[in-house]
């Protein structure tokens, strides 16, 4: 199903029947091609102005970095999109609106925090949920290959807009020069104007120097590169939003099915295996930390460090032999079926206690060492499989599953919205200071590197401490000074609070202040 309703919208039709009139089911490969070429919109004037406004935006904008101008692009693009969707008389549903909203929630992280993994996450995760809102999709298929949908509709996007401008040039002449003549006009007033009011006040030469782009040669390289970026990448979703591939309509063919004893056996040794390990873990949390000594001999953060990675593996590992014994699960007779719902179900049940595992396992761990990025990154993947998990369960207990690819990625969405709203460097930095507060213990290992997030956080720590916490952050803030669209709330936040409370420059680059603070900087610098 399309996520944007269209006048005519044809149901895909069922594994093994015809493709459509007169013509067989499609062969391999062939969901590579566009699914209604010849129901889909031309492309407006307007469409491609939005498309070419969003090409200027992003050499404009992003030339000097993100923040604020990523928002800014990523919304012009949605509007281009939404102009190609209302001339093809199609109109949003509510699976639309929902995947619409969480990219732009995403696309506000860069806006919010600088940390660099986090906004790469949001970038991509953006991307992938906007696509997926204009090419719409239910059953596993059509999400799974609407998510990168927009990377194969780059060609065809320029050829669409191509025939879209040839259709329009004779037509739209009469109007497009005049706005061009405008254009023009109003950039030769904002020029010479602007250069008598910067001359008259230096107020105002400040407001006009932040607002107008920087013009560096050496650059135009770049900037032509994003321009290119963002005009394809706007035209390939107007091209989507004209009239998406059905990727619903892809043929997947169920595995044959294998025999029940073929199949089940090695799922109930994986369940025996796995119920064993339930009840060591039951018994090790019953007895608490003095079990952990004396059964093993090792303290809670060691007995945490050795475990928690592959147990991080068997959570994976699960989802996908779970995959794979479904799609060759036994299914001719109601007994076939309801035993492959016992053992998988029980499997994820179990899966459950493994994630449990993991994750106190990692609570020890912080407990004793501090967060750093890495150890919040992989909490939040291993609470997120622990949903997927748990969704896995509730579909195997209804009739239908029909909704779990959608509830599934959704799930994948609002974790990567939260980690990246949430400010994962702050919390990071929060976690590690208010250790330091409860215990006097701080590795500043796991906080010189963070970004400019940190700051309002490592602030609070005393003397040499925090000179050594925030030296290179101070640091990298000083050689990056960017316009107020390139950069985010939080680097201004962090500029502020430096400004006001300066740090002590030991001529070192603060090797004096970490020897003071215990660090061993022969190591690490």
């Amino acid at each position: 199903m399309s996520a944007l309703s269209s006048p005519a919208p044809a149901d895909p039709p069922p594994a093994g029947a015809a493709w459509g009139p007169g013509r067989p089911a499609p062969k391999t490969f062939s969901w590579l091609r566009p699914s209604d070429p010849d129901g889909k919109a031309a492309a407006t004037p307007r469409v491609l102005v939005a498309a070419l406004l969003t090409g200027l935006l992003t050499a404009w904008l992003l030339g000097d970095g993100i923040g604020v101008g990523l928002t800014v692009c990523g919304v012009a693009a949605a509007v281009g999109a939404g102009l190609a969707a209302r001339g093809a008389g199609r109109r949003a549903r509510p699976w639309t609106v929902a995947w619409s909203a969480l990219a732009l929630a995403l696309l506000a992280v860069p806006a919010l925090w600088e940390a660099g993994w986090p906004v790469v996450i949001a970038v991509v995760g953006a991307l992938a949920l906007a696509s997926l809102a204009l090419h719409g999709g239910r059953r596993w298929p059509g999400v799974l290959l609407a998510l990168p949908g927009v990377l194969w509709q780059v060609g065809p996007g320029v050829r669409w807009a191509a025939d879209g401008l040839a259709g329009h040039r004779l037509r739209s002449r009469g109007r497009i020069v005049p706005v061009l003549k405008a254009l023009a006009v109003a950039a030769v007033l904002l020029v010479v104007f602007g250069w008598l009011f910067a001359g008259a006040d230096a107020a105002m030469a400040d407001v006009l120097d932040s607002l107008s782009p920087r013009i560096d040669l050496d650059r135009l390289p770049v900037r032509a590169v994003l321009f290119a970026v963002g005009l394809l990448t706007a035209l390939g979703f107007a091209h989507i939003a004209a009239g998406p591939r059905r990727w619903d309509r892809t043929v997947v063919r169920p595995g044959r099915a294998r025999g029940r004893l073929e199949w089940a056996l090695p799922l109930v040794a994986l369940d025996l295996m796995f119920g064993v390990f339930a009840v060591i873990q039951a018994v090790m949390v019953l007895g608490g930390a003095d079990a952990v000594l004396r059964n093993t001999g090792m303290s809670r953060s060691e007995y945490a460090r050795q475990g928690f990675w592959q147990l991080s593996v068997i959570t994976v590992l699960t989802l996908v032999v779970v995959a794979v014994a479904k799609r060759w699960a036994p299914r001719t007779t109601p007994a076939d079926r309801r035993l492959a719902r016992i053992l998988l179900g029980l499997l994820c049940v179990l899966a459950l206690t493994v994630v449990a595992s993991a994750l106190g396992r990692m609570w020890f761990y912080v407990d004793a060492s501090g967060l750093t990025r890495l150890r919040l990154w992989v909490l939040v993947v291993e609470i997120w499989l622990g949903g997927v998990f748990a969704l896995l369960i509730a579909a195997g207990s209804t009739r239908s599953a029909g909704w779990l690819p959608r509830a599934v990625v959704l799930s994948g969405a609002l974790a990567a919205v939260v980690y990246g709203l949430m400010g994962p460097d702050a919390i990071v930095a929060e976690q590690n200071v208010a250790r330091y507060e409860r215990t006097g213990r701080i590795d500043l290992r796991n906080v010189r590197d963070l970004s400019p997030d940190a700051v309002p956080a490592l602030d609070r720590l005393p003397g040499a401490k925090r000179t050594c916490a925030l030296q290179l952050i101070r640091t990298d803030l000083e050689n990056r000074a960017r316009p107020w669209y390139a950069a985010s709330l939080s680097s201004a936040r962090a500029r502020e609070i430096l400004a006001a409370r300066p740090l002590a420059d030991d001529g070192r680059g603060g090797r004096s202040a970490c020897e003071q603070a215990g660090l061993k900087i022969d190591a690490y610098f």
